[in-house]
């Protein structure tokens, strides 16, 4: 289940582990912000098979975040071009409104979690 950008409560129709949030150019630094706990903001696009793949697993499995927050590149560009998003999928985290920074690993459940965990122990910076 996750919200859609009206904050209405979807179901994704999984068995998801972590909570799901979509975000956009209207409200991701917002959220972001207000957010408590860990995110893991990942930025995807329809016509991207490892987007697509992403969206269906991740979910389910156990990471160290409170929630999985997507944005969809094709309809955010400015949210894109904040967060100079190159390549897809764009990982970043954010932990209780600071801006951990991006994070490259390979979309493997152990190895996605290690790479959160190692973002935990980074200086906060401003979110783009």
């Amino acid at each position: 289940m996750y919200t859609d950008s009206e904050h209405r409560s979807v179901d994704g129709g999984g068995s998801s582990i972590v909570k799901e949030q979509v975000l956009t150019d209207l409200d991701i630094d917002q959220q972001l912000l207000a957010l408590p706990g860990i995110s893991l903001v990942v930025f995807v696009s329809e016509g991207c098979s490892s987007c697509r793949w992403a969206r269906q697993q991740v979910p389910g499995w156990r990471l160290p975040v409170d929630r999985v927050c997507w944005v969809d590149a094709g309809h955010n560009g400015g949210a894109v071009e904040r967060y100079e998003i190159f390549h897809l999928p764009a990982l970043f985290v954010v932990c209780e409104g600071q801006f951990l920074g991006q994070i490259h690993t390979p979309i493997v459940a152990a190895e996605l979690a290690d790479a959160i965990n190692q973002a935990l122990t980074r200086t906060p910076e401003d979110l783009p």
